[in-house]
C-alpha cells in the first residue's frame, strides 16, 4: 500500500463500532477496516496510515487484553481519547416484521447485552465473530426471518431496517478507544484543561516496588484514573503496568510525581498525553 496521510485505521467488518468511532471523531478521515488490531497499529508505524483508533475497555466488557501486550511491540503515541456508547440495533432485512423474526446473530458479547430483550421476542441467539460481520452476513444471504444486532452504521452500509436503535438490556454501555499516531503530538498545557497522561513500566518483582514507584502521584496530589498490570516478561518474573493519570508534563506536580516513578521503576514510558474527553466530566 503506498504511503497516504489520509487513512485512519480500525479493526473489524465495515459498520463495526470503532468504524463508527473513526466517522464521529475524524470524518475528514477515510475509514480503513482492517483483519486484527495488530494489522491497524502496524499500518501506522509503516505510514500507511495517519492514525489508528483501537478500543481499550469497555464499561460492561472489561479491558482489550490484547492491547496492553501490543503496544510495548510498537513506537506509536497516544495522541487522543474517545469514549463510544454502545448502542445496539436490532436490524433486519427491508420490510420485515418483528413477530417474524426467528433468529438473531451477533458477536457473543452483544447477544449478552440483549440477552433480556432476546428472550422476550422467544427468538435464538446465534453467536458470530462480531457485530457488522452478523449484518454483512445478513445482507449476503437475505435470509428470511433472520436478524442481526450491530450498529446504526452498519445499517447504513447494509441497507438494513432498524427496528429497535435501542435493543441492549441496559444502557450506558461504553467503550474508551484510543487515537494512536507515529509522532507524538503532545498539546501545549492550558490552565483549566484537564489532561490524561498514559504511561507503561516495568517494577521488580520485589515487596513494595509498586508502591514506591507511585508514592511520587500520591505525595505530590496527581490522581491516577486506571491502573492494569500484566506478565509480559516470560519468566513471569517482571510486571507491567498501564497507567493514567491526570495531569500534564509541564505541570510542576507531575514533574515531581515522574521523577520519583523514574527512580523506583524500569522502562518508564510516556505513551502519551492528551485533553481530556468531555465523557469524563462529573454529572
Amino acid at each position: 500500500m503506498t504511503q497516504t496521510n489520509d487513512v485512519i485505521a480500525y479493526q473489524g467488518h465495515e459498520g463495526a463500532y470503532s468504524h463508527l468511532a473513526c466517522c464521529r471523531v475524524h470524518p475528514e478521515l477515510r475509514a480503513h477496516a482492517c483483519e486484527s488490531f495488530v494489522e491497524a497499529m502496524f499500518m501506522v508505524e509503516r505510514g500507511d496510515a495517519r492514525l489508528a483508533m483501537i478500543p481499550l475497555e469497555n464499561s460492561t466488557a472489561g479491558r482489550v487484553e490484547e492491547i496492553y501486550r501490543l503496544m510495548p511491540k510498537t513506537q506509536l503515541h497516544i495522541i487522543g481519547e474517545h469514549f463510544e456508547p454502545v448502542n445496539h440495533c436490532l436490524l433486519t432485512l427491508p420490510g420485515t416484521k418483528l413477530e417474524d423474526i426467528r433468529s438473531v446473530s451477533s458477536h457473543p458479547q452483544a447477544l449478552a447485552q440483549c440477552d433480556g430483550n432476546i428472550k422476550a421476542l422467544g427468538i435464538e441467539p446465534i453467536a458470530a465473530l462480531d457485530t457488522a460481520g452478523a449484518a454483512h452476513e445478513l445482507a449476503v444471504s437475505k435470509q428470511p426471518g433472520h436478524a442481526a444486532i450491530a450498529s446504526s452504521l452498519a445499517a447504513e452500509l447494509y441497507d438494513l431496517d432498524i427496528l429497535n436503535p435501542n435493543f441492549q438490556d441496559i444502557s450506558g454501555n461504553t467503550t474508551r478507544f484510543m487515537i494512536l499516531a507515529k509522532e507524538s503530538r503532545m498539546p501545549a498545557f492550558e490552565d483549566g484543561q484537564p489532561y490524561i497522561t498514559t504511561l507503561m513500566f516495568r517494577v521488580r518483582n520485589i515487596p513494595a516496588a509498586l508502591y514506591k514507584a507511585l508514592g511520587g502521584f500520591a505525595t505530590n496530589g496527581v490522581n491516577m484514573v486506571k491502573l492494569e498490570s500484566y506478565m509480559a516478561s516470560e519468566t513471569m518474573q517482571v510486571s507491567s503496568f498501564h497507567l493514567d493519570v491526570e495531569g500534564h508534563p509541564h505541570q510542576l506536580a507531575m514533574q515531581h510525581a515522574l521523577q520519583e516513578l523514574n527512580f523506583f521503576a524500569n522502562e518508564v514510558r510516556v505513551m502519551g498525553t492528551y485533553k481530556a474527553h468531555p465523557f469524563r466530566k462529573p454529572g
